[in-house]
């Protein structure tokens, strides 16, 4: 979650990523934050993401997003 938290802070550093439910749905995370996110993901992370993990409620919180990762290094 540590190296999460970090990429997510590269991106908007005075967000409460531990606490923010609403990444998504408030608009604090926009479609060039979610691919430039989702790059770092992969490459930190060594898992594929592709176009059908990429909806919403998967990036929507710290926690969605550390969710889908362990779910995609899982499979």
């Amino acid at each position: 979650m540590e190296e999460l938290i970090r990429i997510l802070n590269d991106v908007h550093p005075n967000v409460d990523y531990e606490n923010e439910t609403g990444l998504i749905d408030k608009r604090i995370l926009d479609s060039f934050d979610v691919v430039n996110i989702v790059g770092e993901l992969m490459e930190a992370f060594d898992v594929e993401i592709t176009a059908e993990h990429m909806i919403p409620e998967n990036f929507n919180s710290a926690g969605a997003i550390y969710e889908l990762i362990k779910s995609l290094e899982e499979d």
